[in-house]
This record gives C-alpha cells, sequence and structure tokens, in this order.
C-alpha cells in the first residue's frame, strides 16, 4: 500500500525552495519532528506560501485579549463548520496542547454548545461562526454581548481575523485536498 497524497498539486523539494522557506520549513521540523503538510502543499507556491505566513504570524502570535487556547478553539470550530479535515485535525491537536485538555478539541468540533468550555468562550464561538456564515449581518448588538463577557473591541477585531484568516485556510485545504499528517492525531491526548 502507498501513503495517499498530502495535496492535489506537486510538492516541492524542500532542497530547491528558497532558503527562507527552506530554513522555515526545518525549523518547524526540529521542533515538532515532522513538517505540516500545510507548508509542503502551499510552498508549491513561495511567494503566496510567505504572504500566507506573514497573515498566520500577525494574526496568531500578536497581543492580544485572546490566549492561543482561544485563537485554536476559534480555528477548530470554524474549519469543522466549514468541512475543512486538515484543519480541524491540525489545530484540533494544537488546542487539545494549548489548553492541556485531551477532549476539548473533540467536543467544540462536534458541537462546542455541548462542550465543557465557559459561557465567554461560548459567546466568542458564536460571533466567530456568525462571522465566518455571515459577516454582513455583524452588528452592533454583537459587539455588546461580547463586552458583557470582557472582550474589547480589540479582541472582537481578533475573533474576526482569525476566523476570517482561516477561511482562507480552510477553503486552500480543501481545495488542494490537504491531508493531514498522521501525527497530529496523537499530539496532545495523553
Amino acid at each position: 500500500m502507498t501513503d495517499p497524497a498530502i495535496s492535489r498539486y506537486p510538492i516541492p523539494d524542500i532542497n530547491d525552495l528558497p532558503e527562507d522557506l527552506k530554513d522555515r520549513m526545518l525549523g518547524v521540523q526540529e521542533k515538532a519532528g515532522f513538517i505540516p503538510n500545510v507548508f509542503l502543499t502551499l510552498a508549491h507556491r513561495p511567494d503566496e506560501f510567505r504572504a500566507f505566513m506573514a497573515y498566520h504570524d500577525a494574526v496568531m502570535e500578536s497581543e492580544s485579549g485572546l490566549t492561543q487556547a482561544d485563537r485554536e478553539m476559534i480555528i477548530v470550530v470554524t474549519s469543522s463548520d466549514n468541512s475543512c479535515q486538515y484543519c480541524v485535525v491540525a489545530h484540533g491537536a494544537i488546542l487539545r496542547i494549548r489548553a492541556k485538555n485531551p477532549t476539548i478539541a473533540d467536543q467544540v468540533a462536534a458541537n462546542y454548545r455541548k462542550a465543557d468550555i465557559t459561557p465567554r468562550q461560548k459567546a466568542m464561538l458564536d460571533f466567530a461562526l456568525k462571522v465566518s456564515n455571515s459577516a454582513e449581518a455583524t452588528e452592533d448588538a454583537d459587539f455588546e454581548t461580547l463586552r458583557e463577557h470582557g472582550f474589547s473591541d480589540e479582541d472582537i477585531w481578533d475573533i474576526a481575523a482569525v476566523t476570517s484568516f482561516f477561511g482562507l485556510s480552510n477553503r486552500m485545504a480543501n481545495f488542494t485536498s490537504m491531508r493531514p499528517n498522521t501525527e497530529f492525531y496523537l499530539m496532545g491526548r495523553s
């Protein structure tokens, strides 16, 4: 049996990539023990990969009232809603690690309304799904609800930015038929 393709597009040889991309991938491999398939898939177009990662880093690593676990939770819930297997599996693994909870990713991916999360997190996820599915319907009342849960206007921007960026990511992962790394399935489970 052969391993299934990780993308319907060709995966470049790491040694043929520009040095900055090669260095980034090898740095992640050194830290995680593997190169996430999203890196390999998107490296098909190096300039777009650079832009993707620059915005990813700006959204995911900025100072915020959102925790790293909150951001990953947004990704898992909206990716589940967008039927993005890659992002649910990969970011589910990261969520389990960031939240130090081996069951949280499965709970929120299946139905966050029944998950063991706080009312604040439920409000955050309600808003994220509204942005994902009908951003044109967002209104001042949404901001008031989030403020009542302690979110600042900048935090609300962050919820929308994470949601929107991963809408792009979900669509690219689905379009390319990106396959999750096997390693992600087991991470953070014990």
